[in-house]
Parts: structure tokens; C-alpha cells; sequence
């Protein structure tokens, strides 16, 4: 019995423990027992199910107050902080267990920002980023998601995200997010594509020098720029170059990793010109 209740109290340590007390005998608790299943199966181990025998265990049950069957007990940091009595809808059970449990999308975001530091796995803390803003709308995560997206050179993307948070949230992180994109725009473009810019303005047919000037830009983390200069070309002419244009479009489009908005967005386009 000492080392049940142990169990429960340093389980609840690190996160809540829903513990609840049946018995064999108890058909109300029958009926409560897959509501519970479902409910620990949807939160996904955010919160520990602990089933307890009250009949087996006892003391603990007296312990924490219980006189009936079924109750709900809800223990968070060692101690019982709510809890419920009787046949309980899966409603009433979300509420209360929805006023201790970690939501999802906090989950999603701090995983973002870890994933963030890994330059090999933006595109995951993107999708995970994306999830956390739109299961929450939370200010803080449309500040890093913003963030995140300025560097991965969607800046667009980065700046209609940034609009939609209300006036009044837009505090610090929000600001400091904004002015990363102004930086990121205003860093400008390496002497090579500038050359290669003023190369095509001279010569503007030349789609072997726009292929090269599309690619540079792409490697240069300008991938909306060079996508537009193909997509010019391609509403011109779907063949432009014998299929060389377009295949130049899809690489850049592949390279970018899938999910990436820019990528979508042009690929998209890309099929209202073929379909």
C-alpha cells in the first residue's frame, strides 16, 4: 500500500495522475471505466490514468476522502487538487482535467523552439510551430513562429502572420519578431546575383542567365524571388527552354523541403498553368 501511494505521489510530480477508485462490485464504475480509457488515449500521456481498488487499497482511499464509487481523484505536485463523484461525462471530465493538464499546443511549441536550433529540422519546428498557433492563437507563439519563418526567408509569410495578432498583444517578442524581417529585408543580395541582375536586365531573353540567376537566388535564401522569375517565364511559355524552366522551378521547389509555404504557394501555381 506504501508503495502505491508512493507511486501516485512522485508520478504526480511530473505530471497530473487521475486516479480512480473502483471495485469489482461497483457497476457505476464499469460504465465509467472506458470513458476514462479514451479520455488518457485523446490526451495523449499528458496526464497519468491511475485505476485503484478501493477495496484492496483502502487506507489510500480514506486518505484522500473517498466515500463512494466511482470517484475521480486529480493529484498534481503531490497533492489532490480536484476531483469529481459519480458517473461523469467525457465533457465534465476534460473540464476539470483541462484546468491542470499541459495543453497540447504548449507542447508542440516548446518542441519548435527546440527543433529551431537544428538547422537540419526547420521545416519540422514550422509544422510544429503552425499547429501550436492555430490549436491556441497565442501571442508569444505567433512572435516565435514569425521568427522562425523570417529564417527560413519567408518573410511574407513571417509579416501576414505577425498582422493578425491584435494591437493589444503586440508586445515585446512581437516587436522584436517584426524587426528581424525589416533586417532580413534590408540585408540585401550578395555582389554575385547583383551581377547577375544587371546581366539579365541587359539581355532579358537569355533563359540559360535567368535559370542561373534563379538558382544563385535560391541558394542565397531568396527562394520567393526566384521562384516569381521562373513563374514569369512559365506563364509565358510552360515548355520555355524545352522543359529546362520549368524543371529549374520544381528543383527549387523540392529543395525547399516539403510543407515549406513558399513551395506551396508556387507549386499550386504552378498546376493552374498545367491543369
Amino acid at each position: 500500500m506504501e508503495n502505491a501511494q508512493s507511486v501516485l505521489i512522485d508520478a504526480s510530480s511530473e505530471r497530473p495522475v487521475l486516479i480512480d477508485f473502483w471495485a469489482d462490485w461497483c457497476e457505476p464504475c464499469k460504465s465509467l471505466a472506458p470513458i476514462l480509457d479514451s479520455i488518457a488515449k485523446e490526451y495523449q500521456g499528458r496526464f497519468l490514468l491511475a485505476k485503484v481498488n478501493a477495496d484492496e487499497l483502502g487506507p489510500i482511499a480514506g486518505q484522500l476522502g473517498v466515500r463512494s464509487l466511482p470517484t475521480l481523484i486529480l493529484m498534481k505536485q503531490g497533492q489532490p487538487v480536484d476531483g469529481l463523484v459519480g458517473v461523469q461525462s467525457a465533457q465534465s471530465i476534460r473540464a476539470m482535467l483541462d484546468k491542470y493538464v499541459t495543453p497540447a499546443w504548449k507542447d508542440d511549441w516548446l518542441s519548435a523552439k527546440q527543433l529551431m536550433a537544428d538547422d537540419s529540422k526547420w521545416v519540422e519546428a514550422l509544422a510544429l510551430f503552425k499547429a501550436a498557433w492555430d490549436a491556441s492563437g497565442d501571442p508569444l507563439v505567433a512572435a516565435d513562429y514569425a521568427d522562425a519563418l523570417a529564417e527560413s526567408r519567408q518573410l511574407d509569410a513571417a509579416e501576414s502572420l505577425l498582422a493578425q495578432v491584435k494591437l493589444e498583444d503586440r508586445g515585446g517578442a512581437w516587436q522584436s519578431a517584426q524587426a528581424k524581417i525589416a533586417l532580413k529585408r534590408e540585408a540585401g543580395k550578395s555582389p554575385a546575383i547583383v551581377a547577375l541582375e544587371q546581366a539579365l536586365e541587359a539581355d532579358p531573353e537569355n533563359l540559360a542567365l535567368t535559370q542561373q540567376l534563379a538558382v544563385a537566388l535560391a541558394e542565397d535564401q531568396h527562394p520567393d524571388e526566384a521562384l516569381a522569375l521562373l513563374f514569369g517565364l512559365l506563364q509565358k511559355n510552360i515548355n520555355a527552354g524545352d522543359g529546362a524552366v520549368k524543371k529549374c522551378f520544381t528543383d527549387i521547389i523540392a529543395s525547399l523541403g516539403k510543407g515549406h509555404a513558399i513551395g506551396v504557394q508556387y507549386q499550386r501555381r504552378l498546376y493552374t498553368l498545367l491543369y
